[in-house]
């Protein structure tokens, strides 16, 4: 990932609602959620959802897939890893053990 893809992920991330249906997403993991999953749980309009999922698409933060008339939206986690390898490049000034507690608090 480079700094003008960070800067665009967190550009998506800096709106309130686009970051609650990003953390919505990964809670939802390999299943991921339906649109109108989406709106209910966090209580959106369709259109705003629509454009905010907009958003976090081009950010590449968000991936989707079409199920017949609705559109499934899963949390890309490869581009979540490029902007933590992007913010942890020379994390620590290539000590890796004084990152290791940062690490270990990312893992589930």
């Amino acid at each position: 990932m480079d700094k003008t893809d960070a800067l665009s992920a967190f550009a998506a991330l800096s709106q309130e609602t686009r970051l609650d249906v990003f953390r919505l997403l990964i809670e939802a993991g390999d299943a991921g959620l339906v649109a109108g999953e989406i709106a209910e749980t966090l209580d959106v309009k369709q259109n705003t959802l629509s454009a905010n999922l907009s958003v976090l698409l081009h950010a590449k933060l968000v991936k989707n897939q079409r199920e017949g008339r609705a559109i499934r939206y899963f949390a890309n986690t490869s581009g979540l890893q490029g902007l933590l390898g992007y913010l942890l490049e020379d994390c620590c000034g290539g000590r890796p053990d004084l990152c290791r507690p940062l690490i270990e608090n990312l893992t589930c």
